[in-house]
């Protein structure tokens, strides 16, 4: 008997789904309450508490038995909340973020070896969706019950934001250093390049790869589901946030459908920017016209930290690295 499934949210990850799925004899279906499985990914929390609790929501609507998978980056809370609610409406959900192994690769989710998942759930949930997350990825850790998954990758995505984030600010260095002195290049030389994850980026860099499946909106919502996380256990992560506000600051200049490799062009020159379609307006008219006044530094300070130093272009010198 043919098994039927329904996907909500990303469409790049929908793809994804739906392509391994209906390989292996799944039908997709518009409707929860004809499937089998119901697969989601959401970048944003509120779009996820939507898509499960609203109105019409998937815990209203599946069938009893219906199988829940979630593969967003969310927080323990939120995976416990679920599968509370899926227990009292005899659902079967299970907790599955997704980890893309090479962020750099234009293609990101095109191949399931680069593609894994930590999984969290009751035993016999988990049971269930093994074989559903086999066929979509080729790295699955099960790390416990409700919850536990979440919180494994909350503290993956720590570790990986700040080793993109390492790489890309060692780079910027380098090439600034390299420049004001006429060094020349040097052979065989990937600045910063000390991981896998790292060095692959750097490659993105060198080559212009700056466009990708896998974006900077997706590495937002990772890293705002561990800051979330620890914000619920009353614990502030100066390194995390300071890398959010970097991306943030990405995002607002056209940035956020980018590869994570086009955080290199924050450090660059405007022009470079450009024509890679970012515009530095965006973040003159969002944080406001920042000359050389003492009060508006103050409260550029306040966005940005003490990094917050004018130059005399105004906002193209606020943050270091910029050019």
């Amino acid at each position: 008997m043919t098994k039927a499934f329904v996907f909500a949210g990303n469409d790049t990850v929908g793809n994804m789904v739906a392509d391994r799925l209906c390989g292996a004899g799944w039908q997709r279906v518009g409707d929860a309450g004809a499937a089998d499985a119901v697969l989601t990914y959401f970048t944003t929390q509120t779009a996820l508490e939507d898509a499960y609790f609203g109105d019409n929501g998937i815990v209203q609507g599946a069938r009893k038995g219906t199988l829940l998978i979630d593969l967003s980056c969310t927080t323990p809370t939120f995976a416990r909340e679920l599968n509370a609610m899926a227990c009292v409406a005899d659902l079967v959900a299970v907790e599955a973020p997704l980890v893309v192994t090479d962020v750099a690769v234009p293609d990101a989710f095109a191949v399931r070896e680069n593609l894994g998942c930590f999984v969290g759930g009751e035993e016999d949930c988990v049971e269930a969706a093994r074989e559903v997350l086999d066929l979509l990825v080729a790295h699955v850790t099960d790390v416990g019950g409700p919850g536990s998954a979440q919180l494994a990758r909350a503290a993956y995505s720590l570790q990986a934001t700040a080793q993109l984030v390492a790489a890309v600010e060692a780079d910027a260095l380098y090439h600034a250093v390299r420049t004001s002195s006429d060094m020349g290049e040097i052979a065989g030389m990937r600045a910063g390049a000390i991981t896998p994850a790292g060095d692959a980026l750097l490659a993105a860099v060198t080559d212009g790869r700056f466009d990708g499946t896998y974006t900077v909106e997706m590495l937002m919502g990772e890293l705002t589901a561990a800051l979330t996380t620890a914000d619920d256990a009353d614990l502030i992560l100066p390194q995390a946030e300071a890398v959010q506000r970097l991306l943030e600051l990405l995002a607002i200049i056209g940035g956020s459908d980018k590869a994570p490799s086009a955080l290199s062009l924050v450090y660059r020159e405007e022009d470079a920017c450009a024509k890679e379609g970012l515009d530095w307006t965006r973040a003159e008219q969002t944080y406001g016209d920042h000359d050389h006044d003492h009060d508006d530094e103050a409260d550029w300070d306040d966005d940005f930290g003490d990094a917050g130093i004018m130059d005399d272009d105004g906002m193209t010198g606020a943050y270091p690295g910029f050019n």
